[in-house]
């Protein structure tokens, strides 16, 4: 896959699919299943565009029913649960915000209900904002970012354990920025921080009941996060400063996501798998 520079462009969070030039490739004609996640049931955050789009189709195509958990993007939500449809798997559709800790414990109940367990749980939703002084983030703008990146991750496993039979797999989103923090995205760099390290540890306190925990850090990855979070000359140049020179497509991440949910998978725990383009992480 290559993907030339994108043109400036800006918009409002979370940002919409269908603005973005050129449009994100979530696997929609490309990613071809092989059943490693037959019968499984899935939850999703994020689902519905970006990294969690591309997984939820990926995980579809590999077998499994998905809840799509979202926050108010209502059309493209509808277009993720209708590629997971026409895969041949049930697509349940979960709008709300996972700032409130009893919408991250409604979400878990939703696919309870529907499908009476949870075997993967993708915590994926974000939110980062570009700022270029301490003094420029608000203080409610900090509360969030931790709120929609790190807690409620906390309150969807919390919620979740007790519905995931031994071989489930949680895997959290974090970034190359949990280690190579930038600057600019100063609240987003520490979630990312904190994933990692919740990862680390939760993935040996389940050990026992043999759920394993790991997560994926994401490069520079063309999703509506970008232009709606960042200014537009910085859109334009969107990663080029990584060894292979271009952004990545969210259906490049997803494969990840992948391995870690199936079975094949079953002695990788507490590991934070890079998909950066070649920029190293520790």
């Amino acid at each position: 896959m290559t993907q030339s520079s994108q043109p400036p462009q800006e918009q409002q969070p979370p940002g919409e699919e269908s603005r973005m030039q050129p449009r994100p490739d979530h696997g929609e004609t490309s990613y071809r299943g092989s059943g490693r996640l037959a019968g499984k049931a899935a939850l999703v955050t994020g689902a519905d565009s970006g990294i969690g789009k591309a997984v939820a189709i990926a995980f579809a195509r590999e077998g499994a029913d998905v809840l799509i958990s979202y926050l108010d993007e209502e059309q493209d939500a509808r277009d993720t649960a209708r590629w997971v449809e026409e895969s041949g798997r049930k697509a349940v559709l979960v709008p709300g915000d996972l700032v409130d800790p009893a919408h991250c414990r409604d979400v878990v109940a939703k696919a309870v209900e529907v499908f009476g367990r949870v075997d993967i749980l993708v915590s994926n939703a974000a939110f980062q904002m570009t700022r270029t002084s301490l003094e420029e983030i608000p203080d409610e703008e900090w509360d969030r970012t931790l709120a929609t990146n790190l807690s409620a991750m906390f309150h969807l496993c919390k919620a979740a354990v007790p519905h995931m039979p031994p071989g489930s797999s949680i895997i959290g989103t974090t970034s190359v920025n949990s280690d190579t923090p930038a600057p600019t995205l100063l609240p987003y760099d520490v979630t990312k921080a904190g994933i990692a390290n919740m990862v680390a540890a939760m993935a040996q306190l389940l050990a026992e009941r043999r759920i394993r925990v790991n997560s994926v850090a994401p490069g520079p990855i063309w999703t509506p996060l970008i232009p709606s979070t960042m200014p537009a000359e910085h859109v334009e140049s969107f990663g080029e400063n990584v060894p292979l020179g271009r952004p990545g497509q969210p259906a490049e991440v997803a494969p990840v996501y992948v391995m870690l949910a199936s079975d094949e998978a079953s002695y990788v725990s507490g590991a934070r798998i890079a998909v950066t383009g070649g920029r190293p992480i520790l």
